[in-house]
């Protein structure tokens, strides 16, 4: 059973996030997570799996939402598949059999290296309900729990700085540009490593 603090990101909007059941790595580590925002109680799914635990259907649904979001709607034709999903971790949120969002988790490549999260999305008909909160926080706790020595380090579209900020992260480079959009990149040390 793995259990965490309740998260308020907003005072006008309070969000609690609780982690109720944790199965083991045999089942892909599929934790059970329940969301409660604005008075409402909805419950989700959150599960971390490798490329080749996750059926077809499911992978396709999940690269996909990918394509429709940083490809089609960020008007960005760049390679989306770019070989590292292969070796990923892939976080994905779900409501019943309905993807809502996802993050890819890389591992680190040296043992000093950081673990990298990456193509954190939401569907957009799902935003404004606080779900990127959800995946960030269940993206770290799984690079936490696989790579606890390890930082965790990203590369943040630019206008998403304060958003990673609100987790920990701080920016370690100069804005630059990335298939047309600024990107910065950022790091956020484990509590197990010095500051």
């Amino acid at each position: 059973m793995d259990v965490r603090a309740a998260v308020t990101a907003q005072a006008a909007k309070p969000l609690e996030v609780t982690t109720v059941q944790l199965e083991g790595p045999a089942a892909g580590e599929v934790l059970v997570v329940e969301v409660k925002a604005t008075g409402t109680a909805a419950t989700y799914r959150v599960d971390l799996r490798s490329l080749d635990e996750l059926p077809a259907r499911e992978l396709y649904d999940l690269l996909r939402m990918r394509v429709d979001v940083f490809v089609v709607e960020q008007n960005c034709p760049y390679p989306e598949l770019d070989g590292k999903d292969i070796d990923a971790s892939h976080l994905r949120l779900l409501e019943g059999a309905e993807l809502l969002g996802a993050a890819r988790i890389l591992k680190p490549y040296e043992p000093q290296d950081p673990s990298k999260i990456g193509r954190v999305v939401v569907a957009p008909d799902h935003r404004g309900k606080r779900l990127g909160d959800v995946l960030m926080r269940e993206a770290i706790a799984a690079c936490e729990r696989l790579y606890p020595e390890n930082p965790i380090a990203l590369s943040a579209q630019a206008h998403l700085r304060r958003f990673y900020e609100s987790f920990g992260f701080i920016a370690v480079s100069q804005e630059y540009l990335e298939d047309g959009i600024p990107h910065i990149d950022m790091v956020r040390q484990q509590a197990t490593q010095p500051a």
